[in-house]
């Protein structure tokens, strides 16, 4: 990659872009028009504590695609991503500087939140960033907390969010919908003999998902966003699956399997049971239905309201 013409850089991972990062990436934004510089977004297409041979395993927020599509839609010129490797993990702040800030993107401008780090054992840090700027002429924008009723907004909030099935709430610290997407694959296809054709999609195991359950859910297929009602889980009542999504679209007829898919999560109805019968299942399955339909009509009439 050669270098850019001078550039006002935002740093960071940005797993999840939030509504804190969002406003860091705005920030840049506007003093890169100010300043006539590139704006530009430095991420790691890779978590970098997945690098540590003893961390606990960090799952995605975002697919990369959605990651680089809400970062791109926030104005940004540029989307440098990297994949975080032992090399980098292990270059001095100074080297990092140097390599990648200064020879590759030309920063002239920094932003970056108040916890940023960089560099070999994490030993770079804003501070380290304002003490170079004195010596290449680059300016440092820190961003403090980023609060929202009174909560820190972060990435990890966001998956213990998600986790704990509180869908609803991440909305508030998002600025969107949690959402799952990918390619309809073939079921079981009881929910069509049950009179409630779904649409599956196998979970990723590096992505957080919400846990088993009902939500009252959003699919959007081809640019149509669908009321719809949703269960994650490995169907206890008829057999032994791995955990997917399973999506029944209201008022919808089309053969789905091989394309596309957003499913979004508002509410969290119930957990997932096991029921005695395949009977039992299909009378829940219409009480499901019938309080995803009331909410989604509620939530329409409030939207119309609004």
């Amino acid at each position: 990659m050669k270098a850019l013409s001078p550039s006002a850089v935002a740093l960071g991972n940005f797993d999840g872009v939030h509504l804190g990062h969002q406003e860091l990436i705005k920030n840049m934004v506007n003093t890169a028009r100010q300043k006539n510089l590139n704006a530009v977004v430095f991420t790691f297409s890779n978590h970098p504590r997945n690098l540590l041979p003893k961390a606990k395993k960090v799952k995605n927020i975002l697919y990369k695609d959605e990651k680089a599509q809400i970062i791109e839609s926030l104005g940004v010129d540029y989307m440098v991503s990297v994949e975080f490797t032992k090399q980098i993990m292990n270059m001095e702040p100074q080297d990092f500087i140097d390599e990648l800030l200064i020879d590759r993107l030309n920063m002239k401008e920094a932003f970056c939140g108040f916890n940023y780090r960089f560099g070999h054992r994490a030993a770079g840090n804003p501070d380290f960033l304002r003490q170079a700027g004195k010596a290449y002429g680059f300016n440092v924008t820190e961003m403090e907390p980023f609060s929202i009723n009174g909560n820190v907004v972060s990435s990890s909030m966001i998956r213990t969010l998600i986790a704990g099935g509180r869908v609803e709430d991440c909305k508030t610290y998002m600025g969107r919908n949690y959402a799952i997407g990918g390619e309809v694959v073939v079921g079981n296809r009881l929910g069509r003999t049950l009179g409630f054709p779904t649409s599956n999609l196998v979970i990723d195991p590096d992505m957080v998902t919400p846990p088993n359950g009902v939500y009252v859910t959003y699919c959007t297929y081809n640019g149509v966003r669908y009321p719809s009602v949703t269960n994650v889980g490995v169907k206890p009542t008829i057999g032994h699956y791995k955990k997917n999504v399973e999506t029944h679209i209201f008022n919808f007829d089309k053969e789905l399997y091989g394309k596309k898919i957003i499913v979004e999560f508002l509410k969290k109805t119930r957990d997932e049971v096991k029921f005695d019968s395949v009977e039992e299942l299909s009378e829940q399955i219409v009480r499901d239905c019938l309080e995803a339909r009331k909410f989604h009509e509620e939530n329409s009439r409030m939207e119309q309201e609004l």
